[in-house]
């Protein structure tokens, strides 16, 4: 059964997940033969870490790149360059035989719940199928598994004879995290879990994977752009700008205290909870460049409302500015 082992008997500074120059470009064909004519360049150079217990946010606009950051360090999508050590295994390195006994480990829940439910199969056989993969436990103790885990997600047992057809959309995220958690993982890329959810869906969601992490020790990187979600659950928070991350702090001094001029637009379109209060908006131009084409030197020079010269010409360094704050930002001197 599950480690009841709390993550506050971990110590939050051991790293366990480490991306390493992560590269990720997808092709695009054309022409009569459908030769490879330009390259989408979805991630490229992206370096973090994720420590042993504690929950990363990964944020930024759509299109950002961060979606496929998560799909390829669990290898859902094959790298182009770089690599990701998870628990000193470099999985960019394993064979497919390997890389099988390694998913146990990992896994992700799903941004949409019912599009990655077979609809023809009642829940408790999807949340069973990772265990009948891995050939864990007789059918008896596959099926004790299920109901423990629907138990954790707030389900009850005779859900499992029903169809993702039936149960409402904070129902199936709910049994999308009692799937991923059914092999006992220990790092979990949570794919924008709650953005499809109404807010008061949202809190309880949030609630049962902080919940859960408490009590099975897991590790995860939260995908999403809602600030306020991230600012509610993540230890430490990375951006992302057109393939490349471009601020990394802990949660509190990346709230308090923003670098990057697109984190600091980003922070400023954050609702405030008092109506009598209003920030400065700030507003940027332009749109997002092609990540066919993307600006040379700084990528979000075109829409920097404090460029300098200096930003067109060469690519700033991701550089620790203060104590455990990074950033990539040639103003931040």
């Amino acid at each position: 059964m599950a480690d009841s082992t709390s993550t506050s008997s971990f110590d939050k500074t051991q790293r366990f997940v480490s991306v390493n120059n992560l590269v990720k470009y997808f092709p695009v064909r054309g022409g009569l033969m459908q030769r490879v004519v330009a390259w989408v360049q979805a991630v490229d150079d992206v370096s973090f870490h994720v420590n042993r217990g504690e929950t990363l946010g990964l944020v930024g606009e759509s299109g950002c790149g961060k979606t496929t950051v998560g799909r390829t360090m669990l290898r859902l999508l094959e790298p182009t360059s770089g690599s990701v050590i998870i628990d000193d295994t470099d999985l960019f390195k394993l064979n497919r035989r390997e890389m099988k006994t390694m998913r146990r480990n990992m896994q992700i829940i799903f941004q949409d719940p019912y599009a990655s439910l077979d609809p023809r199969m009642p829940i408790g056989e999807s949340i069973a199928e990772g265990l009948k993969i891995h050939k864990i436990g007789t059918p008896k103790e596959r099926f004790d598994i299920v109901i423990n885990m629907l138990r954790k997600v707030g389900l009850e047992d005779y859900h499992a004879r029903r169809y993702p057809h039936e149960f409402s959309g904070g129902q199936r995220q709910r049994i999308g995290i009692a799937r991923a958690l059914a092999l006992q993982p220990n790092f979990i890329v949570c794919d924008e879990p709650v953005s499809a959810l109404d807010v008061s869906i949202q809190s309880q969601v949030l609630n049962i994977l902080a919940d859960l992490q408490d009590e099975m020790g897991l590790t995860y990187l939260f995908i999403a752009h809602n600030l306020s979600v991230v600012e509610h659950i993540c230890d430490r928070v990375a951006v992302m700008y057109l393939g490349k991350v471009v601020e990394m702090a802990p949660r509190d001094e990346m709230f308090s205290n923003p670098l990057h001029p697109y984190t600091q637009a980003l922070m400023s379109a954050i609702p405030m909870p008092d109506p009598t209060l209003k920030r400065e908006r700030i507003i940027l131009k332009g749109d997002v460049p092609s990540p066919l084409n993307p600006p040379s030197g700084c990528r979000f020079h075109p829409r920097c409302p404090v460029v300098m010269d200096r930003c067109s010409v060469d690519e700033p360094v991701f550089r620790e500015a203060v104590p455990s704050h990074w950033v990539a930002c040639w103003r931040v001197e």
